[in-house]
Protein backbone atom coordinates (compact mmCIF):
# COMPACT_ATOMS: atom_id res chain seq x y z
CA UNK A 1 0.00 0.00 0.00
CA UNK A 2 3.15 2.36 0.84
CA UNK A 3 4.70 2.10 -2.50
CA UNK A 4 1.16 2.18 -4.52
CA UNK A 5 0.41 5.49 -2.58
CA UNK A 6 4.11 6.55 -3.51
CA UNK A 7 3.31 5.99 -6.98
CA UNK A 8 -0.43 7.19 -7.44
CA UNK A 9 -0.74 9.61 -4.42
CA UNK A 10 -4.91 9.30 -4.41
CA UNK A 11 -5.44 12.35 -2.45
CA UNK A 12 -3.37 14.12 -5.65
CA UNK A 13 -5.89 13.10 -8.05
CA UNK A 14 -9.07 13.95 -6.19
CA UNK A 15 -7.42 17.20 -4.96
CA UNK A 16 -6.14 18.11 -8.54
CA UNK A 17 -2.09 18.45 -7.61
CA UNK A 18 -0.20 20.71 -5.47
CA UNK A 19 0.33 24.51 -5.84
CA UNK A 20 3.40 23.56 -7.97
CA UNK A 21 1.15 21.55 -10.13
CA UNK A 22 -1.13 24.87 -10.77
CA UNK A 23 2.91 26.92 -11.40
CA UNK A 24 3.90 24.56 -14.36
CA UNK A 25 0.50 24.25 -16.00
CA UNK A 26 0.33 27.14 -18.14
CA UNK A 27 4.34 26.07 -19.23
CA UNK A 28 3.14 22.30 -20.06
CA UNK A 29 0.05 23.65 -22.58
CA UNK A 30 1.89 26.19 -23.93
CA UNK A 31 5.17 23.35 -25.20
CA UNK A 32 2.35 21.34 -26.02
CA UNK A 33 0.41 23.91 -28.03
CA UNK A 34 3.81 24.73 -29.84
CA UNK A 35 4.45 21.34 -30.14
CA UNK A 36 1.07 20.74 -32.10
CA UNK A 37 0.93 23.60 -34.12
CA UNK A 38 4.63 23.15 -35.59
CA UNK A 39 3.43 19.33 -36.26
CA UNK A 40 0.43 20.29 -38.51
CA UNK A 41 2.17 22.82 -40.01
CA UNK A 42 4.88 20.20 -41.31
CA UNK A 43 1.75 17.92 -43.09
CA UNK A 44 0.10 20.45 -44.89
CA UNK A 45 -0.17 19.65 -48.93
CA UNK A 46 2.52 20.35 -51.19
CA UNK A 47 3.81 19.28 -54.23
CA UNK A 48 7.50 19.57 -55.77
CA UNK A 49 7.76 23.08 -56.97
CA UNK A 50 5.50 24.43 -55.50
CA UNK A 51 7.17 28.06 -53.91
CA UNK A 52 6.54 27.68 -50.02
CA UNK A 53 6.09 31.49 -48.73
CA UNK A 54 9.27 32.72 -46.89
CA UNK A 55 9.44 35.97 -45.75
CA UNK A 56 13.02 38.47 -43.84
CA UNK A 57 9.94 40.32 -41.70
CA UNK A 58 11.34 39.49 -38.18
CA UNK A 59 8.08 38.91 -37.29
CA UNK A 60 7.80 35.61 -38.82
CA UNK A 61 11.20 34.35 -36.59
CA UNK A 62 9.31 32.94 -33.62
CA UNK A 63 7.29 30.86 -35.87
CA UNK A 64 10.58 29.63 -37.92
CA UNK A 65 12.02 28.95 -34.92
CA UNK A 66 9.81 27.04 -33.72
CA UNK A 67 9.62 25.09 -37.17
CA UNK A 68 13.82 24.38 -36.91
CA UNK A 69 13.82 23.54 -32.99
CA UNK A 70 11.14 21.16 -33.84
CA UNK A 71 13.22 19.28 -37.14
CA UNK A 72 16.29 19.29 -34.65
CA UNK A 73 14.39 17.76 -31.56
CA UNK A 74 12.84 15.08 -33.54
CA UNK A 75 16.68 14.53 -35.32
CA UNK A 76 18.00 14.19 -31.49
CA UNK A 77 15.43 11.63 -30.43
CA UNK A 78 16.03 9.71 -33.54
CA UNK A 79 19.99 9.94 -33.04
CA UNK A 80 19.73 8.81 -29.22
CA UNK A 81 18.23 5.89 -30.29
CA UNK A 82 20.30 4.92 -33.27
CA UNK A 83 23.18 5.66 -31.05
CA UNK A 84 21.91 3.30 -27.93
CA UNK A 85 21.58 0.46 -30.54
CA UNK A 86 24.99 1.33 -31.94
CA UNK A 87 27.22 1.42 -29.02
CA UNK A 88 25.12 -1.52 -27.62
CA UNK A 89 26.31 -3.91 -30.82
CA UNK A 90 29.34 -2.70 -31.71
CA UNK A 91 30.32 -2.54 -27.40
CA UNK A 92 29.56 -6.43 -26.93
CA UNK A 93 30.22 -8.20 -29.95
CA UNK A 94 33.26 -8.39 -31.82
CA UNK A 95 31.88 -9.67 -35.28
CA UNK A 96 29.45 -6.39 -34.86
CA UNK A 97 32.38 -4.07 -34.03
CA UNK A 98 34.30 -5.16 -36.72
CA UNK A 99 31.47 -3.74 -39.45
CA UNK A 100 30.04 -1.43 -37.76
CA UNK A 101 32.66 0.75 -36.48
CA UNK A 102 34.27 1.12 -40.27
CA UNK A 103 30.67 1.61 -41.46
CA UNK A 104 30.53 4.61 -38.96
CA UNK A 105 33.60 6.05 -40.42
CA UNK A 106 31.84 6.17 -43.91
CA UNK A 107 28.81 7.59 -42.70
CA UNK A 108 30.47 10.72 -40.83
CA UNK A 109 32.55 10.83 -43.53
CA UNK A 110 29.66 11.46 -46.18
CA UNK A 111 28.57 15.43 -46.69
CA UNK A 112 25.37 16.57 -45.71
CA UNK A 113 25.01 17.31 -49.44
CA UNK A 114 25.26 14.06 -50.63
CA UNK A 115 22.63 12.96 -47.96
CA UNK A 116 20.12 15.41 -49.56
CA UNK A 117 21.33 14.34 -53.00
CA UNK A 118 20.46 10.85 -52.87
CA UNK A 119 17.80 10.71 -50.09
CA UNK A 120 15.19 13.73 -50.75
CA UNK A 121 13.36 12.42 -53.82
CA UNK A 122 12.97 9.16 -51.72
CA UNK A 123 11.82 10.84 -48.87
CA UNK A 124 9.37 12.82 -51.01
CA UNK A 125 7.97 10.03 -53.30
CA UNK A 126 7.12 7.66 -49.82
CA UNK A 127 4.55 10.75 -49.05
CA UNK A 128 3.28 12.80 -52.34
CA UNK A 129 1.54 15.10 -52.17
CA UNK A 130 2.22 16.19 -48.85
CA UNK A 131 5.02 18.67 -47.43
CA UNK A 132 6.38 15.54 -44.85
CA UNK A 133 8.41 13.71 -47.45
CA UNK A 134 10.45 16.94 -47.52
CA UNK A 135 10.45 17.83 -44.13
CA UNK A 136 11.50 14.30 -43.53
CA UNK A 137 14.55 14.92 -45.91
CA UNK A 138 15.77 17.84 -43.77
CA UNK A 139 15.32 16.13 -40.53
CA UNK A 140 17.48 13.05 -41.92
CA UNK A 141 20.14 15.61 -42.93
CA UNK A 142 19.75 17.38 -39.42
CA UNK A 143 19.74 13.61 -38.27
CA UNK A 144 23.44 12.94 -40.03
CA UNK A 145 24.75 15.99 -38.54
CA UNK A 146 24.18 14.53 -35.03
CA UNK A 147 24.02 11.27 -34.16
CA UNK A 148 27.43 10.20 -35.38
CA UNK A 149 29.05 11.88 -32.59
CA UNK A 150 26.23 11.17 -29.86
CA UNK A 151 27.29 6.73 -30.88
CA UNK A 152 31.21 7.31 -30.41
CA UNK A 153 30.55 9.27 -27.36
CA UNK A 154 28.00 6.44 -26.08
CA UNK A 155 30.31 3.58 -27.70
CA UNK A 156 33.90 4.76 -26.02
CA UNK A 157 31.86 4.91 -22.22
CA UNK A 158 30.63 1.41 -22.84
CA UNK A 159 33.94 0.09 -23.67
CA UNK A 160 35.41 1.76 -20.67
CA UNK A 161 33.45 0.48 -18.23
CA UNK A 162 35.37 0.24 -15.15
CA UNK A 163 36.31 -3.19 -14.44
CA UNK A 164 35.27 -3.27 -10.77
CA UNK A 165 31.72 -2.12 -12.01
CA UNK A 166 31.58 -4.74 -14.78
CA UNK A 167 32.28 -7.59 -11.95
CA UNK A 168 29.87 -6.44 -9.85
CA UNK A 169 27.66 -6.91 -12.38
CA UNK A 170 28.62 -10.54 -13.49
CA UNK A 171 28.38 -11.02 -9.29
CA UNK A 172 24.65 -9.69 -8.50
CA UNK A 173 23.88 -12.06 -12.15
CA UNK A 174 22.80 -9.07 -14.50
CA UNK A 175 21.01 -9.78 -17.46
CA UNK A 176 22.33 -7.90 -20.55
CA UNK A 177 18.79 -5.84 -20.45
CA UNK A 178 19.24 -5.28 -16.74
CA UNK A 179 23.42 -4.23 -17.09
CA UNK A 180 22.43 -1.95 -19.87
CA UNK A 181 19.63 0.56 -17.54
CA UNK A 182 21.66 -0.14 -14.48
CA UNK A 183 25.60 -0.08 -15.34
CA UNK A 184 26.48 0.92 -18.46
CA UNK A 185 23.77 3.63 -19.73
CA UNK A 186 24.07 5.60 -15.51
CA UNK A 187 27.90 5.75 -16.56
CA UNK A 188 27.64 6.78 -20.07
CA UNK A 189 24.99 9.47 -18.77
CA UNK A 190 26.73 12.59 -18.05
CA UNK A 191 29.60 12.69 -21.28
CA UNK A 192 26.51 11.78 -23.56
CA UNK A 193 24.22 14.52 -22.28
CA UNK A 194 27.25 16.93 -22.78
CA UNK A 195 27.55 15.03 -26.56
CA UNK A 196 23.40 15.72 -26.84
CA UNK A 197 24.24 19.36 -26.44
CA UNK A 198 26.89 19.68 -28.98
CA UNK A 199 24.94 17.65 -31.31
CA UNK A 200 22.20 19.90 -30.96
CA UNK A 201 24.67 22.89 -31.63
CA UNK A 202 25.73 20.81 -34.57
CA UNK A 203 22.72 20.73 -36.11
CA UNK A 204 22.88 24.20 -36.29
CA UNK A 205 26.09 24.22 -38.59
CA UNK A 206 24.27 22.77 -41.00
CA UNK A 207 20.44 24.20 -40.25
CA UNK A 208 20.75 26.23 -43.84
CA UNK A 209 21.80 23.27 -45.94
CA UNK A 210 19.16 21.10 -44.16
CA UNK A 211 16.39 23.60 -45.09
CA UNK A 212 17.02 25.42 -47.95
CA UNK A 213 17.72 22.11 -50.02
CA UNK A 214 19.35 22.90 -53.58
CA UNK A 215 19.94 19.95 -55.54
CA UNK A 216 19.92 19.51 -59.26
CA UNK A 217 18.49 22.66 -59.56
CA UNK A 218 15.69 21.77 -57.42
CA UNK A 219 15.93 24.63 -54.94
CA UNK A 220 12.82 24.02 -51.30
CA UNK A 221 12.99 26.27 -48.61
CA UNK A 222 11.22 25.33 -45.86
CA UNK A 223 9.96 27.71 -43.23
CA UNK A 224 12.80 27.90 -40.48
CA UNK A 225 15.54 30.04 -39.34
CA UNK A 226 17.77 28.29 -41.87
CA UNK A 227 16.13 29.04 -45.25
CA UNK A 228 15.53 32.55 -43.63
CA UNK A 229 19.32 32.90 -43.46
CA UNK A 230 19.89 31.55 -46.95
CA UNK A 231 17.21 33.96 -47.93
CA UNK A 232 19.43 36.81 -46.59
CA UNK A 233 22.48 35.74 -48.02
CA UNK A 234 21.08 36.04 -51.01
CA UNK A 235 19.48 39.44 -50.69
CA UNK A 236 22.66 40.71 -48.77
CA UNK A 237 20.57 41.51 -46.04
CA UNK A 238 22.96 42.28 -42.84
CA UNK A 239 20.31 43.58 -40.54
CA UNK A 240 18.39 40.09 -41.54
CA UNK A 241 21.42 38.04 -39.98
CA UNK A 242 21.42 40.34 -37.13
CA UNK A 243 17.64 39.41 -36.38
CA UNK A 244 18.58 35.79 -37.36
CA UNK A 245 21.47 35.89 -34.80
CA UNK A 246 18.95 37.28 -32.01
CA UNK A 247 16.39 34.25 -32.57
CA UNK A 248 19.00 31.76 -32.63
CA UNK A 249 20.06 33.15 -29.18
CA UNK A 250 16.78 32.69 -27.75
CA UNK A 251 16.05 29.42 -28.56
CA UNK A 252 19.49 28.44 -27.76
CA UNK A 253 18.85 29.62 -24.15
CA UNK A 254 15.00 28.48 -24.18
CA UNK A 255 16.20 24.68 -24.78
CA UNK A 256 19.01 25.11 -22.46
CA UNK A 257 16.41 26.01 -19.83
CA UNK A 258 13.76 23.83 -20.07
CA UNK A 259 15.89 20.86 -21.61
CA UNK A 260 19.67 20.62 -21.13
CA UNK A 261 20.09 21.83 -17.43
CA UNK A 262 18.06 19.77 -16.09
CA UNK A 263 19.04 16.79 -17.30
CA UNK A 264 22.30 17.67 -16.59
CA UNK A 265 21.59 18.67 -13.25
CA UNK A 266 19.52 15.28 -12.75
CA UNK A 267 22.70 13.60 -14.34
CA UNK A 268 24.91 14.63 -11.24
CA UNK A 269 23.26 11.61 -9.73
CA UNK A 270 25.26 9.13 -12.10
CA UNK A 271 28.44 10.31 -11.03
CA UNK A 272 30.90 7.69 -8.63
CA UNK A 273 30.84 10.03 -5.92
CA UNK A 274 28.09 12.45 -4.39
CA UNK A 275 28.56 15.90 -5.63
CA UNK A 276 28.54 18.74 -3.24
CA UNK A 277 26.78 21.76 -3.00
CA UNK A 278 29.16 24.08 -4.24
CA UNK A 279 29.85 21.76 -7.29
CA UNK A 280 26.72 20.07 -8.48
CA UNK A 281 24.60 21.47 -11.12
CA UNK A 282 21.49 23.19 -10.63
CA UNK A 283 18.31 23.70 -12.20
CA UNK A 284 15.07 25.44 -11.78
CA UNK A 285 12.76 23.82 -13.30
CA UNK A 286 14.01 20.53 -12.33
CA UNK A 287 13.34 21.62 -8.64
CA UNK A 288 9.71 22.69 -9.54
CA UNK A 289 9.56 19.51 -11.26
CA UNK A 290 10.79 17.70 -8.13
CA UNK A 291 8.12 19.42 -6.31
CA UNK A 292 4.91 18.55 -7.96
CA UNK A 293 2.93 15.54 -7.58
CA UNK A 294 2.11 14.93 -11.14
CA UNK A 295 5.40 14.41 -11.95
CA UNK A 296 6.74 12.47 -8.66
CA UNK A 297 3.67 10.48 -10.12
CA UNK A 298 4.61 9.95 -13.53
CA UNK A 299 8.42 9.19 -12.94
CA UNK A 300 7.03 6.44 -10.26
CA UNK A 301 4.66 4.97 -12.50
CA UNK A 302 7.68 4.79 -15.31
CA UNK A 303 9.76 3.28 -12.92
CA UNK A 304 7.85 0.95 -11.85
CA UNK A 305 7.46 -0.32 -15.17
CA UNK A 306 11.15 -0.38 -15.42
CA UNK A 307 11.48 -2.70 -12.89
CA UNK A 308 8.98 -5.18 -14.11
CA UNK A 309 11.11 -5.09 -17.45
CA UNK A 310 14.04 -6.52 -15.19
CA UNK A 311 12.09 -9.29 -14.15
CA UNK A 312 11.15 -10.26 -17.68
CA UNK A 313 14.63 -10.19 -18.98
CA UNK A 314 16.18 -11.64 -15.98
CA UNK A 315 18.75 -14.08 -16.04
CA UNK A 316 17.29 -17.31 -15.89
CA UNK A 317 20.28 -19.61 -14.11
CA UNK A 318 22.44 -18.37 -11.50
CA UNK A 319 26.24 -17.85 -11.34
CA UNK A 320 27.27 -21.97 -10.54
CA UNK A 321 25.30 -22.93 -13.92
CA UNK A 322 26.79 -24.36 -16.76
CA UNK A 323 25.21 -22.04 -18.87
CA UNK A 324 26.87 -18.57 -16.58
CA UNK A 325 30.45 -19.64 -18.67
CA UNK A 326 31.18 -17.43 -20.85
CA UNK A 327 30.68 -18.87 -24.90
CA UNK A 328 33.41 -19.19 -26.63
CA UNK A 329 32.75 -17.90 -30.10
CA UNK A 330 33.31 -20.41 -33.12
CA UNK A 331 36.34 -20.48 -35.06
CA UNK A 332 34.50 -21.51 -38.06
CA UNK A 333 31.28 -18.93 -38.07
CA UNK A 334 34.45 -15.93 -37.38
CA UNK A 335 36.44 -17.14 -40.38
CA UNK A 336 33.57 -17.65 -42.70
CA UNK A 337 31.94 -13.71 -40.97
CA UNK A 338 35.30 -12.47 -42.41
CA UNK A 339 35.11 -14.06 -45.73
CA UNK A 340 31.59 -11.92 -46.01
CA UNK A 341 33.59 -9.53 -44.87
CA UNK A 342 35.84 -9.34 -47.37
CA UNK A 343 33.71 -10.66 -49.88
CA UNK A 344 31.85 -7.23 -49.22
CA UNK A 345 35.26 -5.38 -49.93
CA UNK A 346 36.19 -6.84 -52.87
CA UNK A 347 32.73 -6.17 -54.47
CA UNK A 348 32.51 -2.88 -53.48
CA UNK A 349 35.86 -2.17 -54.99
CA UNK A 350 35.03 -4.06 -58.25
CA UNK A 351 31.56 -1.56 -58.17
CA UNK A 352 34.53 0.96 -57.44
CA UNK A 353 36.52 0.37 -60.71
CA UNK A 354 34.08 0.01 -62.69
CA UNK A 355 32.09 3.31 -62.11
CA UNK A 356 35.21 5.01 -62.85
CA UNK A 357 36.78 3.29 -65.79
CA UNK A 358 32.91 3.74 -67.52
CA UNK A 359 31.88 7.57 -65.49
CA UNK A 360 34.51 9.99 -64.73
CA UNK A 361 37.87 8.58 -65.73
CA UNK A 362 41.34 8.25 -63.92
CA UNK A 363 42.84 11.84 -64.67
CA UNK A 364 39.53 13.04 -62.54
CA UNK A 365 39.92 10.77 -59.95
CA UNK A 366 43.59 12.38 -59.95
CA UNK A 367 42.30 15.65 -59.39
CA UNK A 368 40.18 15.09 -56.88
CA UNK A 369 43.08 12.89 -54.90
CA UNK A 370 44.97 16.28 -55.41
CA UNK A 371 41.67 18.01 -53.75
CA UNK A 372 41.62 15.50 -50.71
CA UNK A 373 45.20 16.29 -50.14
CA UNK A 374 44.81 19.78 -49.59
CA UNK A 375 41.64 19.76 -47.90
CA UNK A 376 43.57 17.09 -45.11
CA UNK A 377 46.41 19.53 -44.89
CA UNK A 378 43.91 22.23 -43.58
CA UNK A 379 41.92 19.81 -41.44
CA UNK A 380 44.87 18.70 -39.73
CA UNK A 381 46.36 21.97 -38.76
CA UNK A 382 43.09 23.15 -37.85
CA UNK A 383 42.50 20.54 -35.25
CA UNK A 384 45.75 20.51 -33.94
CA UNK A 385 45.32 24.39 -33.33
CA UNK A 386 42.28 23.62 -32.08
CA UNK A 387 43.61 21.24 -29.22
CA UNK A 388 45.83 22.93 -28.31
CA UNK A 389 43.90 26.42 -27.21
CA UNK A 390 41.05 24.12 -26.15
CA UNK A 391 41.90 21.14 -23.96
CA UNK A 392 43.37 23.33 -21.11
CA UNK A 393 39.85 25.52 -21.63
CA UNK A 394 37.54 22.17 -21.74
CA UNK A 395 39.81 20.80 -18.46
CA UNK A 396 39.62 23.60 -16.36
CA UNK A 397 35.79 24.21 -16.77
CA UNK A 398 35.23 20.37 -16.23
CA UNK A 399 37.46 20.28 -12.90
CA UNK A 400 34.74 23.41 -11.95
CA UNK A 401 31.33 22.47 -12.23
CA UNK A 402 30.09 25.70 -11.05
CA UNK A 403 31.63 27.32 -13.83
CA UNK A 404 30.38 24.53 -16.47
CA UNK A 405 27.26 25.77 -15.33
CA UNK A 406 27.74 29.32 -16.37
CA UNK A 407 29.07 28.48 -19.61
CA UNK A 408 26.88 25.94 -20.68
CA UNK A 409 24.37 28.49 -22.75
CA UNK A 410 27.20 30.33 -23.63
CA UNK A 411 28.99 27.36 -24.87
CA UNK A 412 25.62 26.37 -26.83
CA UNK A 413 25.17 29.50 -28.27
CA UNK A 414 29.26 29.19 -29.78
CA UNK A 415 28.72 25.95 -31.00
CA UNK A 416 25.25 26.50 -32.66
CA UNK A 417 26.67 29.52 -34.64
CA UNK A 418 26.35 28.89 -37.98
CA UNK A 419 29.96 29.69 -40.49
CA UNK A 420 27.37 30.48 -43.11
CA UNK A 421 26.82 33.90 -40.45
CA UNK A 422 30.43 35.05 -41.01
CA UNK A 423 29.97 34.71 -44.76
CA UNK A 424 29.94 38.33 -45.37
CA UNK A 425 32.37 39.16 -43.26
CA UNK A 426 34.61 36.49 -44.65
CA UNK A 427 34.01 38.01 -48.09
CA UNK A 428 33.97 41.51 -47.50
CA UNK A 429 37.15 40.91 -45.50
CA UNK A 430 39.33 38.70 -48.28
CA UNK A 431 37.41 41.49 -51.19
CA UNK A 432 38.80 44.29 -49.54
CA UNK A 433 42.04 42.77 -48.22
CA UNK A 434 42.76 40.89 -51.49
CA UNK A 435 43.46 38.08 -49.89
CA UNK A 436 43.75 34.23 -51.04
CA UNK A 437 40.74 32.65 -50.13
CA UNK A 438 43.34 29.26 -50.42
CA UNK A 439 44.49 30.55 -46.77
CA UNK A 440 42.17 32.45 -45.15
CA UNK A 441 39.01 30.66 -46.26
CA UNK A 442 39.90 27.89 -43.87
CA UNK A 443 39.36 28.98 -40.35
CA UNK A 444 35.51 29.04 -41.50
CA UNK A 445 36.10 24.99 -41.42
CA UNK A 446 37.05 24.73 -37.52
CA UNK A 447 34.42 27.35 -36.25
CA UNK A 448 31.72 24.32 -35.94
CA UNK A 449 33.32 21.63 -35.27
CA UNK A 450 35.82 22.55 -32.43
CA UNK A 451 33.25 22.80 -29.77
CA UNK A 452 33.61 19.18 -30.63
CA UNK A 453 36.66 18.89 -28.79
CA UNK A 454 35.48 21.46 -26.21
CA UNK A 455 32.23 19.38 -25.03
CA UNK A 456 34.38 16.16 -24.81
CA UNK A 457 36.88 17.27 -22.83
CA UNK A 458 34.21 19.20 -20.57
CA UNK A 459 32.45 15.88 -19.90
CA UNK A 460 36.16 13.83 -19.58
CA UNK A 461 37.33 16.33 -17.13
CA UNK A 462 33.75 16.43 -15.01
CA UNK A 463 33.74 12.88 -14.68
CA UNK A 464 36.99 12.40 -12.91
CA UNK A 465 36.88 10.76 -9.64
CA UNK A 466 37.63 13.15 -6.38
CA UNK A 467 39.65 10.40 -5.45
CA UNK A 468 41.87 11.22 -8.44
CA UNK A 469 41.48 14.95 -7.70
CA UNK A 470 42.64 14.51 -4.06
CA UNK A 471 45.49 12.55 -4.52
CA UNK A 472 47.05 14.64 -7.49
CA UNK A 473 46.77 17.31 -4.20
CA UNK A 474 48.72 15.31 -2.09
CA UNK A 475 51.22 14.31 -4.11
CA UNK A 476 51.81 17.91 -5.06
CA UNK A 477 51.38 17.53 -8.76
CA UNK A 478 52.03 20.78 -10.67
CA UNK A 479 53.26 22.20 -14.00
CA UNK A 480 53.85 20.24 -16.37
CA UNK A 481 53.72 17.26 -14.93
CA UNK A 482 50.91 17.64 -13.42
CA UNK A 483 49.44 17.76 -17.26
CA UNK A 484 51.69 14.95 -18.19
CA UNK A 485 50.17 12.56 -15.03
CA UNK A 486 46.97 13.83 -13.91
CA UNK A 487 45.20 15.90 -16.44
CA UNK A 488 45.71 14.81 -20.46
CA UNK A 489 45.34 10.91 -19.11
CA UNK A 490 42.42 11.99 -17.06
CA UNK A 491 40.80 13.35 -20.80
CA UNK A 492 42.60 11.72 -23.09
CA UNK A 493 39.73 9.12 -23.85
CA UNK A 494 37.47 11.68 -24.02
CA UNK A 495 39.77 13.82 -26.10
CA UNK A 496 40.36 11.49 -28.61
CA UNK A 497 36.48 10.83 -29.12
CA UNK A 498 35.86 14.59 -29.59
CA UNK A 499 38.67 14.50 -32.38
CA UNK A 500 37.16 11.93 -34.61
CA UNK A 501 34.30 13.96 -34.60
CA UNK A 502 35.76 17.18 -35.13
CA UNK A 503 37.96 15.51 -37.87
CA UNK A 504 34.78 13.97 -39.43
CA UNK A 505 33.30 17.64 -39.00
CA UNK A 506 35.41 19.42 -40.67
CA UNK A 507 35.29 17.36 -43.53
CA UNK A 508 31.96 17.94 -43.82
CA UNK A 509 32.58 21.76 -42.95
CA UNK A 510 34.70 22.04 -45.80
CA UNK A 511 31.95 21.97 -48.36
CA UNK A 512 29.90 25.23 -47.01
CA UNK A 513 33.40 26.62 -46.00
CA UNK A 514 35.61 25.83 -49.42
CA UNK A 515 32.95 27.50 -51.73
CA UNK A 516 31.35 30.56 -50.19
CA UNK A 517 28.98 32.93 -51.67
CA UNK A 518 27.61 36.32 -50.64
CA UNK A 519 24.90 37.63 -53.12
CA UNK A 520 26.88 37.43 -56.39
CA UNK A 521 29.78 37.14 -55.04
CA UNK A 522 31.67 33.55 -54.48
CA UNK A 523 34.61 32.79 -53.12
CA UNK A 524 36.44 29.32 -53.83
CA UNK A 525 39.58 27.64 -51.96
CA UNK A 526 41.17 24.44 -53.69
CA UNK A 527 39.58 21.70 -51.91
CA UNK A 528 37.43 18.53 -52.44
CA UNK A 529 34.47 20.28 -50.44
CA UNK A 530 34.31 23.11 -52.71
CA UNK A 531 34.47 20.59 -55.62
CA UNK A 532 31.82 18.70 -53.92
CA UNK A 533 29.47 21.29 -53.63
CA UNK A 534 30.14 22.76 -57.00
CA UNK A 535 28.44 19.60 -58.60
CA UNK A 536 26.06 19.45 -56.26
CA UNK A 537 24.95 22.75 -57.69
CA UNK A 538 25.21 21.51 -61.09
CA UNK A 539 24.04 18.28 -60.34
CA UNK A 540 26.92 16.04 -61.88
CA UNK A 541 25.91 12.98 -59.96
CA UNK A 542 28.98 10.87 -60.90
CA UNK A 543 31.21 13.41 -59.46
CA UNK A 544 29.34 14.20 -56.70
CA UNK A 545 29.64 10.20 -55.98
CA UNK A 546 33.49 10.63 -56.53
CA UNK A 547 33.86 13.45 -54.45
CA UNK A 548 32.40 11.82 -51.60
CA UNK A 549 33.92 8.41 -52.32
CA UNK A 550 37.35 10.07 -52.05
CA UNK A 551 36.34 11.91 -49.00
CA UNK A 552 35.61 8.67 -47.34
CA UNK A 553 38.50 7.66 -48.36
CA UNK A 554 40.05 10.25 -46.57
CA UNK A 555 38.58 10.32 -43.61
CA UNK A 556 38.74 6.97 -42.95
CA UNK A 557 42.21 6.11 -43.31
CA UNK A 558 42.69 9.34 -41.05
CA UNK A 559 40.34 7.10 -38.28
CA UNK A 560 42.64 3.92 -38.90
CA UNK A 561 46.13 5.29 -39.05
CA UNK A 562 45.51 8.02 -36.41
CA UNK A 563 42.63 7.75 -34.31
CA UNK A 564 41.70 4.19 -33.72
CA UNK A 565 45.78 4.03 -32.70
CA UNK A 566 44.57 6.56 -29.94
CA UNK A 567 41.66 4.95 -28.51
CA UNK A 568 43.05 2.17 -28.38
CA UNK A 569 46.11 3.62 -26.29
CA UNK A 570 42.99 5.34 -24.41
CA UNK A 571 41.62 2.02 -23.82
CA UNK A 572 44.40 0.04 -22.77
CA UNK A 573 46.99 2.85 -20.82
CA UNK A 574 44.64 5.22 -19.76
CA UNK A 575 41.73 3.77 -17.73
CA UNK A 576 41.01 4.74 -14.67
Amino acid sequence: MTQQKQFFPRQVIEAGGNRWDWALLPLVLAVIFALAYGASQMTRPYQVGMALPLSLDPSVLPYYLLRTTLRMFMALGCSLLFSCVFAVLAAKYRAAERVLVPLLDILQSIPILGFLSITVTGFIALFPGNLFGVECAAIFAIFTSQAWNMAFSLYQSFRTVPAELGEAARVFQMSGWQRFWRLELPFAMPPLLWNMMMSMSGGWFFVVASEAISVSHQNIKLPGIGSYIALAIEARDLSAIGWAICAMLVGVLLYDQLFFRPLLAWADRFRFEEMGGDTAQRSWLLMWLRRTDRFQSMTGWMGQQLERSFAWFRLRHDGTSIRARPREGSAGLARLWDAVIAGGVMLAIWQLFTFIHGEVGWAEVGHVFVLGCYTMLRVSILITLAALVWVPVGVWIGMHPHVASKVQAVAQFLAAFPANLMFPVAVMVLVHFHLNPHIWLSPLMILGTQWYLLFNVIAGAASVPSELRLAAQNLGLTGWLKWRRYYLPAVFPSFVTGAITASGGSWNASIVSEYVTWGDTTLQAAGIGSYIAHMTAVGDFPRIALGIGVMCVFVMGMNHLVWRRLYRIANDRMHF
